[in-house]
């Protein structure tokens, strides 16, 4: 296998060989566009996403990967929703398996001057909100997109 895999309630998902990990995800909006990267290890446009080191916080790590990932600086983070359901399982060419916690967050950036994709990712694009569902993205995302198209209240507890 040479792409990252995700899986999402799916009875062909391997089986973890991680305990659980915690990830974050960003939802950064520009003019009520959604910015997704499209990511170098799968064929997949992607929310700003990454894992939670083990000495940072879940909003120190938010804002670490959209530093890392768009070169932008986050100047507010706000909960949208948390995502842990355990059929949420991410599956990377090197062997690792993991069932995936997610939280992620509304992130408002100090200015999206500076934008550039990094190392990680292929190109970052703004996608109308109205697009979403309808590009190929990680399994694992879709909950998160659904419930930012639902509208419903947030935060999305799960």
């Amino acid at each position: 296998m040479t792409q990252t895999r995700f899986y999402y309630r799916d009875a062909s998902a391997p089986e973890p060989n991680h305990p659980r990990t915690l990830g974050v995800i960003a939802v950064i909006e520009r003019d009520g566009d959604v910015l997704l990267e499209r990511r170098r290890d799968a064929p997949v446009w992607s929310l700003i996403a990454g894992m939670v080191d083990e000495t940072e916080s879940l909003s120190q790590a938010v804002a670490r990967e959209v530093q890392e990932e768009t070169g932008l600086t986050a100047s507010r983070i706000s909960l949208m929703g948390t995502f842990t359901d355990p059929a949420r399982i991410v599956s990377y060419p090197d062997g690792n398996i993991y069932r995936v916690a997610s939280f992620a967050y509304s992130v408002e950036v100090e200015s999206f001057d500076g934008l550039r994709p990094s190392a990680e990712s292929e190109e970052l694009r703004f996608f109308p909100r109205e697009e979403l569902s309808s590009l190929a993205m990680p399994a694992t995302q879709r909950p998160i997109v659904e419930c930012l198209l639902s509208g419903d209240a947030q935060p999305h507890l799960e």
